[in-house]
């Protein structure tokens, strides 16, 4: 399942503390020249590469037998747990372009128990690409530490983008990391890392386990200052398919990726998702179970939102659902989706994580996806130390083996949505409660829900009052209203839900004034608790 522990184990330790190369595998490196050094930092031959390249490269990947990435000393790898490898740091002055070129130096974190595969690292240079050899000299780590035991050869697990070198801080701040599989993370506008980004997702929630595709060699050409991008080109592999990814990034206030990927199909797959987004959410102020946690709101994402290719803003507040719920959004050409953060009060969290902070990631396509789903999947958890929401495009078109496809798009880690509809009032919360009246028996089954909007064409409608209009997808709709929020300058909608079963109920909510909408819809599945 996508619970990776990568996620929340990668962020803790680190807050604590176009191309082929013609290199061949890991067994071949002794047939090669001797490394050459650069302080600590030992480096291969070097060998021409070009993004066709490594195309290419994936493209006969995909046509042979898939090969399992190296896994060195495992014995090794299962005494360097959580807390051991959380005490091993890579020396910053050791850093990849820490004496230049680039601007941004890139640390790399060492393999573990929970990082078990050996990634290959190589340094760019105009058409060159040189190997980055693992040494132990280039990380901080105890004298009792198990990493201590490792080969020579057993190379690293992922890496990270330091800040600026024209910043002070640039030692103990990273803006990108990729650790596990084909995990990434990116910190947003508010200096804070929460979500995950990947390469791609296959059967998530399907028929048949869930499979992670690894990226196995990285690329870094370094960006010559701060207005410039850091590219990053990657080869992915799985048991389903092989593929080439361009990354280019950029740090401004945000952190904004351009990511070109080329992927080759080895077989059949049921579920192919694109531009897969992963995220936490436990609870919000509309759906705590109970008295399970004494903070207010518990998540690194509380919606998704969509932009449809027909033009209409959609706001899906997430759920913990009782059972693993996978809800598809039928589209063409889509303009953008995320998994959005929009408490940015930290009264509603009261906790030292800083949840208020989290990135929101939106999505932007690059080009015509055609048709397809933004498919959320949400599976139900009891901790926050879980991954339990998905987001992700997936084509409608049927995925077998030897196909070959190409996506573009940009991905933005950000405060806020990067195209807001300034012409839409938007949700700003989601509440529930008994449904009924006050001082009147409150009827069993029956939920009230609140929804509260606010956006400039609310304050301009002067003598007109805007109307709620509510469908659902089985129940009735009662007590349903629209009034101005006091001592604010928003407006909520109320109503009440009646249903019979346990089955989830869709709600579709919007806002209109005249015969217009002045509101994004709001989009609910409800999971009617039993009576009782």
């Amino acid at each position: 399942m996508p619970a990776s522990p990568s996620r929340r184990d990668l962020l803790t330790a680190a807050a604590a503390a176009a191309l082929a190369v013609a290199a061949g595998p890991p067994e071949a490196r002794a047939q090669q020249p001797g490394p050459t050094q650069a302080g600590p930092m030992a480096f291969g031959p070097g060998n021409a590469f070009s993004w066709s390249g490594l195309v290419q490269r994936a493209r006969e990947r995909a046509a042979k037998p898939y090969q399992p990435p190296s896994r060195p000393a495992p014995e090794i790898l299962d005494r360097i747990d959580y807390e051991q490898h959380g005490k091993i740091r890579f020396k910053p002055d050791n850093a990849l372009f820490a004496d230049g070129p680039s601007v941004y130096p890139i640390t790399f974190f060492p393999l573990g128990r929970l990082f078990r595969n050996s990634v290959r690292m190589f340094a760019l240079d105009g058409d060159r690409a040189r190997e980055i050899f693992y040494a132990p000299a280039l990380f901080d780590m105890p004298p009792d530490s198990p990493a201590r035991d490792l080969p020579a050869s057993a190379g690293f697990a992922g890496f990270q983008i330091k800040e600026s070198k024209t910043r002070p801080d640039w030692r103990t701040q990273d803006w990108v990391a990729f650790l596990g599989a084909s995990y990434f993370r990116a910190i947003g506008a508010l200096g804070q890392y929460g979500l995950s980004a990947r390469g791609v997702a296959i059967d998530v929630a399907a028929p048949k386990p869930e499979e992670f595709p690894d990226f196995v060699e990285f690329y870094f050409q370094g960006a010559a200052n701060a207005s410039t991008p850091v590219v990053v080109h990657a080869l992915l592999d799985g048991p389903s398919l092989a593929g080439a990814f361009r990354f280019s990034m950029r740090r401004t206030e945000n952190v904004v990726m351009d990511v070109e990927c080329q992927l080759f199909t080895r077989q059949a797959i049921f579920r192919l998702g694109i531009a897969p987004l992963t995220s936490m959410f436990w609870y919000a102020e509309y759906g705590k179970p109970g008295p399970v946690d004494w903070r207010p709101e518990i998540h690194d994402s509380d919606g998704l939102e969509l932009w449809t290719g027909a033009g209409e803003r959609i706001w899906r507040p997430l759920v913990n659902p009782p059972r693993i719920i996978t809800s598809a959004f039928m589209d063409t050409n889509p303009r953008g989706f995320g998994l959005m953060q929009r408490d940015r009060n930290n009264e509603n969290y009261l906790d030292g994580v800083n949840y208020e902070r989290r990135p929101s990631l939106w999505v932007e396509p690059i080009g015509a996806w055609g048709d397809g789903s933004i498919q959320l999947v949400e599976i139900p958890t009891d901790d926050e130390i879980h991954d339990n929401i998905v987001a992700m495009w997936v084509p409608r078109l049927k995925i077998e083996g030897g196909q070959e496809h190409e996506f573009r798009y940009r991905l933005h880690w950000v405060a806020d949505e990067p195209y807001p509809a300034e012409a839409m009032a938007r949700v700003v919360a989601t509440r529930m409660g008994r449904g009924g009246e006050p001082g009147k028996p409150r009827p069993p089954g029956v939920t009230k829900f609140v929804v509260e909007f606010a956006g400039r064409p609310l304050s301009e409608l002067h003598d007109l009052r805007p109307e709620p209009v509510v469908t659902t997808s089985r129940g009735t709709i009662s007590l349903l209203f629209a009034e101005p929020v006091p001592w604010t300058d928003r407006w909520r909608a109320q109503f009440d839900v009646a249903a019979e079963g346990a089955d989830p109920v869709d709600i579709r909510l919007f806002l209109k004034a005249g015969d217009r909408a002045v509101s994004e819809t709001w989009l609910y599945q409800h999971h009617p608790r039993p009576v009782g």
